[in-house]
């Protein structure tokens, strides 16, 4: 069973960059594909970006695609997401989570077993 554990939300001003950390423990994180979500106030919970257990490949959704940027190291056993050209709509509580189904990627909060606690990134001037 993994557990996983946000880092690395905070405050930052539009235009700025943040990077994300998940970091897990009880299992090997290559072993699940892994997605970031975000969820706005008053808003449900979106998919923005996901990475494969099985060849390492990324997806990004057309929102965050060009200035969002999902990775792995299995050494630390950490998946990241870079954020850069940050925008105030990227304001949101981000959560990683780990889905136990063998395909590449998921997109659907049902789809994942674990989740981490979330993180709050504010984007403000």
């Amino acid at each position: 069973q993994a557990r996983l554990v946000e880092s690395g939300g905070g405050l930052v001003q539009p235009g700025g960059s943040l990077r994300l950390s998940c970091a897990a423990s009880g299992s090997t994180l290559d072993d699940y594909a892994i997605g970031w979500f975000r969820q706005a106030p008053g808003k449900g919970r979106e998919g923005i970006a996901c990475i494969s257990p099985i060849d390492g490949s990324t997806y990004h959704v057309p929102s965050v695609k060009g200035r969002f940027t999902i990775a792995r190291d299995n050494a630390k056993n950490t998946v990241y997401l870079e954020m850069n050209s940050l925008k105030p709509e990227d304001t949101a509580v981000y959560y990683c989570a780990a889905s136990n189904y063998s395909g590449s990627y998921y997109w659907q909060t049902y789809e994942y077993h674990y989740w981490g606690q979330g993180t709050q990134v504010t984007v403000s001037s």
